[in-house]
């Protein structure tokens, strides 16, 4: 039997899944997730779940009724051990092989790990699966003094959903402020004011140097300087790293992620790949890139489902991304991380307010806090090209969808 087989039940991989049998595809179409559970979102494991405010089912994309549905073979706890492009076929732990005439990879990333001594203790935690998430949730009820290592999405979001628990929470971020690479300096120092008034204590530039235990179990973090903070529980929050070991034994193409273009396509006919795991131009990153975002996945998978059932369409998605932590929603369109000027619309002390970013007078971000109505407007003022000028960005009057109407490219 061929047809078509994913590798990961991520958001890519049903998405692709699902798109390619909505766009007229007719062959079996095969799902391999090596976990057990069906496909679940993963966003809300550092917050809605954590918190047990959802359990598991809640979590669910979709139910088994869907699959079926769609005819679609979900293989849970299975995993992929090598994709052999000679044969047209992969095999699976355990020695069987299933064969594809087209293959989409969609194995996501991986929580990377840190290299420091004392990483084996009992209490070292990363949150990235649904039994990791689960476990964690269990360690927070029993502990007091959590440290969190990355001022990143990941270690935000755990650290406002370990304060609302009642505990004591330590961030400690190598960088000079939060979120560094990903929102403007206002929006950090925004979020660090939340954080900070709900009892969260942040660490700006500092290394650890080691995780110190007690019979096995950790109980404090060492800094650069032989300074220790006590700890009961540490969750490490440092990135990821894309899941491509399968792609580049196979020898496809990878540089952080495997490389496609803008169709998903490997340079291998009939080999796709999407989501957190591929690696693709972007212009409004003006460069390569690989993206670790829901909505990314889902809009890239959807492009290799339709390209898979010959109804193509090339990716040009608006960068997005969210995270919630304490009371705020944090939304961010474009990338901001180059941009040599900003302004502020709205007011910050109010608690609703964006951040328009701009390079070379041209508008490449907007970030938002409580404000969804700026990013609708933003993400398809970027789309288009059109750039409001600093003064129309940072009037709350000003009415940015009317250039969309008349297509104005104001630059000043």
């Amino acid at each position: 039997m061929s047809g078509l087989v994913v590798i990961g039940a991520s958001y890519a991989g049903i998405q692709a899944a699902l798109t390619a049998r909505d766009a007229g595809y007719t062959e079996p179409v095969t799902v391999i997730a090596d976990e057990n559970a069906l496909p679940y979102q993963r966003p809300p494991l550092s917050k809605d779940f954590l918190l047990g405010e959802i359990g598991a089912q809640g979590l669910l994309m979709h139910d088994e009724a869907v699959f079926a549905d769609n005819r679609i073979d979900l293989r849970l706890g299975h995993r992929v051990v090598e994709i052999d492009r000679n044969a047209g076929q992969v095999v699976l732990n355990g020695g069987a092989a299933l064969g594809f005439d087209n293959l989409v990879i969609a194995t996501g990333s991986r929580a990377r790990r840190i290299a420091i001594p004392g990483t084996e203790l009992d209490g070292v935690c990363y949150i990235r699966s649904i039994a990791e998430a689960a476990d964690l949730r269990a360690r927070l009820g029993e502990a007091r003094e959590i440290v969190i290592i990355g001022g990143g999405f990941i270690g935000l979001e755990v650290a406002s959903s370990a304060s609302r628990l009642g505990k004591r929470v330590t961030v400690i971020e190598a960088a000079s402020r939060l979120l560094e690479r990903a929102v403007s300096p206002a929006v950090s120092r925004f979020l660090l004011d939340v954080h900070t008034a709900a009892g969260v204590a942040v660490k700006f530039g500092t290394a650890v140097s080691a995780l110190i235990g007690t019979s096995g179990r950790v109980a404090a973090v060492e800094l650069a300087g032989s300074i220790r903070l006590p700890a009961d529980l540490v969750v490490v929050g440092i990135g990821g790293i894309a899941n491509d070991e399968l792609a580049a034994a196979a020898g496809l193409e990878c540089a952080n992620g495997i490389v496609v273009d803008a169709h998903g396509r490997t340079a291998c006919p009939g080999i796709y790949a999407a989501g957190d795991c591929a690696n693709h131009y972007s212009r409004f990153a003006e460069g390569w890139i690989r993206l670790e975002s829901v909505q990314h996945a889902q809009d890239q998978g959807r492009v290799v489902g339709l390209a898979i059932a010959d109804s193509h369409e090339a990716y040009d998605s608006v960068p997005r991304f969210w995270s919630d932590q304490h009371d705020f929603k944090l939304q961010i369109v474009g990338f901001g991380a180059r941009s040599d000027r900003t302004v502020i619309r709205g007011a910050a002390e109010a608690g609703r307010f964006s951040v328009f970013n701009y390079r070379q007078g041209k508008l490449v971000a907007v970030d938002s806090v409580n404000n969804p109505a700026d990013q609708m407007v933003a993400r398809r003022l970027i789309a288009a090209g059109i750039s409001p000028t600093p003064a129309q960005a940072a009037d709350s009057s000003s009415d940015l969808r009317s250039l969309l109407k008349t297509g104005s490219k104001a630059v000043a």
